[in-house]
């Protein structure tokens, strides 16, 4: 029984210490930041259900195509970009294992022999120098008490960061697949409008024969003489339209150079060299169309994985600020070591062999010049900087979404407007084809319908690819049907 008045030392320090981290709690509470998201019931150009179903994971089967199917696995396994992001993961969760390490003691181990002799030449008792040896084998440990919460709120940190890089492999997994669906759609653009291209040039050759073949019946009718109900040719008539094949001829090598370009883009995006990789293409008409419901806003926060990113490491940098903060307080270590040191190897092991020592320290800054203050203000203005940038990725996510869906909406339209345009322009060019045979219609008038028709055909590949692109932005800002339902395993 301990006599009253006089608490014993050791009890006093244990009711101290068990009070301490009340105390700390009390402290370090952290003024956790409100993000004040605005977040709409509805977006504006949705149509249909907002319950409806979410995108699919495998989206780019919507297309229809196995080519680019084959394209998108090739490019999950084998793209280097990919690749990298795994790469962080691991090293973040290396460094997440660093950080933890501090909560746990540090052991360390030890053996030594060491002989010595002194010299004898000098000291009291030189003539009975002899050599010694000393045997020793010990176990040493230190541990930092984590009253404060600093150690703690590091490895928090560490671990969203972790997740975070989780968060990053599917942003840049997203992009790369949209990236490889672009690509694929720009190589059957450019097939589709060097059809266009070659038979504009076959029409073009075929009104050039017909030309030929009346200026050589008719002989040398007088330049620039119209091509009317004589059914003569002129020379001009022919230099003309000899230029208009040359025309049509040169507006084909650009198109095979985006053509082979964009096959070699798609070999980067699948890790792999151009030489390696053959794509047979098609035809953007030959694809699907798929309709694709975008669900309800809320669902974006989610639905997004650079979303889901930044919201993390906004979390992350809350217990930064909370380490900042306890750096201020004081660190307390305790140490000790233990072993068997003997002069003879037989006796190392024996109880009177034993020795230890232990020993506690406490270290409190009190003149830094600053220092921890300018480190909180630091981890504060990193968190106001995230806090930001998560606010500005949420609404550029609902940004994008209305974008996509204008996009997709209106591109829509645009196509089956197009599509009447180049049937009605065909219609005419083969209405003057005929009349021009027949020679009731000059050449010039020719020309200009055959121009029509190559444009809006040309064109119509065009919106055809703006279209498909679009559907591919809107799956993009829907978070590429990627759905996350828990939180990404911490290391």
């Amino acid at each position: 029984m301990l006599p009253w008045g006089r608490p014993h030392p050791l009890l006093a320090l244990a009711v101290s210490l068990a009070l301490v981290p009340a105390l700390a709690g009390c402290i370090l509470t952290a003024d956790k930041l409100d993000p004040a998201l605005d977040v709409p019931d509805k977006y504006t150009r949705a149509k249909g259900d907002a319950q409806t179903a979410l995108p699919p994971l495998a989206w780019w089967r919507g297309f229809r195509s196995a080519e680019l199917t084959d394209l998108m696995e090739q490019a999950q396994t084998a793209n280097l970009d990919i690749a990298a992001a795994i790469a962080r993961i691991v090293q973040a969760d290396a460094l997440a294992r660093q950080v933890g390490a501090a909560l746990l003691p540090n052991i360390t181990g030890s053996a030594s022999d060491t002989r010595s002799r002194p010299s004898a030449t000098t000291g009291t008792n030189a003539i009975s120098v002899t050599d010694r040896t000393i045997y020793s084998t010990s176990l040493s440990a230190s541990y930092v008490l984590d009253f404060w919460g600093r150690n703690r709120a590091l490895l928090r940190a560490a671990e969203d960061n972790a997740s975070a890089s989780r968060f990053d492999r599917e942003v840049t997994a997203l992009t790369s697949l949209v990236s490889v669906a672009n690509a694929y759609f720009l190589v059957l653009e450019a097939q589709d409008r060097i059809r266009v291209a070659n038979e504009n040039v076959a029409a073009a050759e075929r009104i050039l024969k017909v030309i030929q073949d009346r200026f050589a019946a008719g002989g040398a009718a007088p330049l620039g003489a119209p091509v009317g109900a004589s059914g003569s040719g002129s020379a001009l008539d022919v230099a003309q339209q000899s230029s208009l094949v040359a025309i049509a001829r040169a507006q084909i090598p650009p198109l095979v150079q985006q053509m082979e370009q964009n096959r070699a883009i798609v070999a980067l995006l699948i890790g792999r060299v151009p030489e390696h990789v053959k794509i047979r293409g098609g035809s953007l008409y030959r694809l699907g169309v798929p309709r694709v419901t975008p669900g309800l806003p809320s669902q974006l926060l989610t639905q997004r994985p650079d979303i889901r990113e930044a919201e993390i490491k906004l979390a992350g940098a809350d217990a930064n600020v909370e380490a900042a903060r306890a750096a201020f307080f004081p660190t307390i270590q305790l140490t000790g070591q233990g072993g068997f040191s003997s002069a003879m190897l037989r006796n190392l092991l024996l109880p009177s062999s034993i020795f230890y020592t232990a020993a506690a320290s406490v270290t409190q800054p009190i003149f830094d010049g600053g220092m921890l203050l300018g480190q909180l203000d630091q981890q504060k203005g990193i968190r106001e900087e995230l806090l930001a940038n998560y606010r500005k990725a949420v609404i550029s996510a609902f940004t994008d979404v209305e974008k996509a869906l204008a996009a997709v909406q209106q591109l829509a339209v645009q196509e089956m407007l197009q599509r009447r345009a180049v049937a009605e322009a065909r219609k005419a060019f083969n209405l003057s084809e005929e009349k021009f045979r027949a020679g009731t219609l000059d050449l010039t008038t020719l020309i200009q319908i055959q121009q029509t028709l190559f444009t809006q055909e040309d064109l119509l590949a065009q919106v055809r690819f703006n279209r498909l692109a679009a559907i591919v932005t809107l799956y993009q800002a829907l978070g590429g049907g990627w759905l996350l339902d828990t939180e990404p395993r911490r290391p």
